[in-house]
């Protein structure tokens, strides 16, 4: 099965860490995973344009289509952000944003009975989803649960570990993620569930 980890973060530091140790992890278990940083990315934010909407697909002309292509094309996604004023990152924000819009549009028509939108499936319907989220102290919960309530709205199965995906990591802006016994034993069992589920979906 074929795993895409999204980096939101603006450089390669902790986020990345956290999110290749669950990929080194699921491709010792031959499933074909692939790490996608942000940070080299032209991804703009939605401009409400709803041409996605006739179209099929986001007409603004950036990297998020490439980008785009794989989350489809995957089975499980991964969405990593360090946390920022209590938040993920803007760029992981606008790649998300637009995705939903995209996924929702491309097998759906705009259309309502007695002013009531009646949903089919989508582009990511029952896909895997785990969100993991970086930050030196507090804030993680805040991002956690934007990244969780955007899987949500778009017909995800949500993944968890046996703690909250999260990592501690960053004093002083360090990159220190590989002093994080704990986090690397979350993602490890985050690594195990996702091989799990996907075992139990696809066999």
């Amino acid at each position: 099965m074929k795993i895409v980890a999204l980096c939101g973060s603006p450089r390669q530091g902790n986020t990345e860490y956290y999110l290749k140790e669950v990929l080194q992890a699921l491709a010792a278990k031959n499933h074909d995973t692939l790490f996608i940083p942000l940070r080299n990315k032209e991804i703009n934010q939605c401009n409400g344009c709803y041409k996605c909407v006739e179209h099929k697909k986001c007409v603004i002309n950036d990297d998020f289509s490439a980008v785009f292509t794989e989350m489809i094309e995957a089975d499980c996604i991964l969405a990593g952000s360090p946390v920022y004023n209590g938040s993920i990152t803007p760029r992981l924000k606008a790649l998300l944003d637009r995705a939903g819009f995209s996924a929702r549009w491309m097998k759906n028509q705009m259309s309502t009975t007695d002013k009531k939108y009646n949903w089919g499936e989508m582009v990511f319907s029952r896909k895997l989803f785990a969100p993991v989220t970086v930050a030196r102290k507090t804030g993680q919960t805040f991002a956690l649960a934007q990244l969780a309530l955007w899987a949500s709205v778009n017909d995800f199965i949500i993944l968890g570990s046996n703690y909250w995906p999260v990592g501690t990591a960053g004093v002083s802006g360090k990159v220190n993620a590989d002093e994080d016994a704990e986090g690397a034993s979350i993602m490890a069992h985050l690594a195990e569930n996702i091989d799990f589920l996907l075992n139990k979906i696809h066999n």
